[in-house]
């Protein structure tokens, strides 16, 4: 079973695979395929917390497309696997666009980034099959309302389920 999260830099994906990883390692055996401009720090980060990992480095590219994520399940062992995980490049436009054979996708917004980006951005929201609100320690500190989020996400795409979590802290997960 593979699911594609994606999301804005900095909305939590790798902290959330993390989280997810520790929670599920002991009964599944994960691989995570993270996406990233460069550098190999999230596949590090998701091999720590117990996943094996594959990264995968677009050169510029502002998401992954079908033919990365295939070379990067070749490096797996995917008999073994019971859930594979993809972290998409960060970037809440480009990779709404790009179908990557998933069974699911996950778009993780975060508090941080302002209660009215589903309504700004419904091409992102569209498609999804579930919407992870994370960072929901940061809402004492910064002007959100969950209310005006949650109806302007389930605007967009009808009956969207939201979860609120905090990846850092483990609420929610």
């Amino acid at each position: 079973f593979a699911i594609n999260l994606v999301a804005s830099p900095g909305a939590g994906k790798t902290t959330l695979i993390e989280r997810t990883v520790r929670a599920l390692a002991p009964k599944m055996r994960l691989a995570v395929i993270d996406g990233d401009l460069a550098t190999q720090l999230d596949a590090d980060r998701s091999a720590a917390a117990g996943a094996q990992a594959v990264q995968i480095n677009t050169g510029g590219d502002c998401h992954l497309d079908a033919v990365m994520v295939r070379d990067g399940l070749a490096q797996l062992p995917l008999e073994a696997l019971d859930l594979l995980i993809v972290e998409n490049v960060g970037n809440l436009v480009c990779p709404a666009h790009f179908h990557l054979g998933t069974h699911r996708s996950v778009l993780v917004a975060s508090v941080p980034e302002g209660d009215d980006k589903p309504y700004k951005y419904p091409g992102s929201y569209r498609g999804v099959d579930a919407l992870v609100l994370n960072k929901l320690d940061l809402l004492p500190y910064v002007p959100f309302s969950l209310h005006a989020f949650t109806e302007d996400a389930h605007l967009v795409p009808s009956a969207l389920p939201v979860m609120a979590v905090s990846a850092l802290h483990g609420a929610g997960i």
